[in-house]
């Protein structure tokens, strides 16, 4: 049998811990000296955090790739423990939990330390194009809103993503359920960086769009997943 368990780099152990700890994960080793050094556990989810003191959390670039059976229980089981903790569910700063759209095969959460865990369900598409079958993703909008979802989940950095959105949004392109899609994730990035003014901006104008009653009602559900 083999196994490989990733060793993530933290300012100090003790915040680190205590959010895993909070996530459901059991501290089943740790030590102070000579080096700071912990492992942590949960079901057969093993994470290793090593302390750096000086170590800057916001600029960290860490990643570990971790694949579970299913993400969409486990989701919202993650998430439901940040709410408890943080009295709601961070989609910025740190820590932080990217959204979980029905039919996706992969989240990100980004603990304390800046580290980023992608859970990935097991026999998921190569890549990131999970929206590669559905026709509306062949066309630029839907590319668009993929290059969008790597900035943001695999990146961590919201202000590219931001860019890309408005940068597609003016150009005249696109049906009216793509445009709203679009907007859909810009309003996201919006609402995380706590930006109303632009969540408000981006409902009025989804208002206005011709949609069918299934498209509205798809475009209504994803709103409400980030907006009261």
């Amino acid at each position: 049998m083999v196994r490989m368990i990733p060793v993530l780099p933290c300012p100090a152990l003790s915040e680190t811990l205590e959010l895993y700890q909070r996530l459901g994960f059991e501290v089943t080793y740790r030590q102070e000296r000579p080096n700071p050094y912990a492992a942590t556990r949960r079901g057969d989810i093993h994470l290793h955090f090593m302390g750096i003191p000086g170590f800057v959390a916001a600029t960290s670039y860490s990643t570990c790739l971790v694949v579970v059976p299913e993400v969409e229980q486990l989701h919202r089981e993650l998430a439901a423990r940040l709410r408890e903790a943080y009295g709601k569910v961070p989609l910025t700063g740190l820590p932080r939990i990217s959204r979980m759209k029905p039919g996706q095969s992969r989240f990100t959460l980004v603990d304390v330390a800046g580290n980023s865990v992608i859970y990935i369900r097991d026999n998921a598409p190569d890549g990131y194009d999970e929206e590669a079958s559905d026709a509306p993703s062949q066309t630029r909008l839907g590319k668009v809103l993929r290059t969008a979802a790597r900035l943001r989940d695999f990146k961590n950095d919201d202000a590219a993503a931001a860019r890309v959105l408005e940068a597609a949004l003016k150009k005249p392109e696109g049906t009216a359920f793509e445009r709203a899609r679009v907007l859909v994730a810009r309003a996201e990035i919006a609402a995380a960086a706590g930006d109303t003014a632009r969540v408000q901006r981006a409902r009025e104008e989804i208002s206005t769009m011709a949609l069918d009653a299934g498209e509205r009602s798809q475009i209504d559900a994803e709103l409400r997943a980030f907006t009261p």
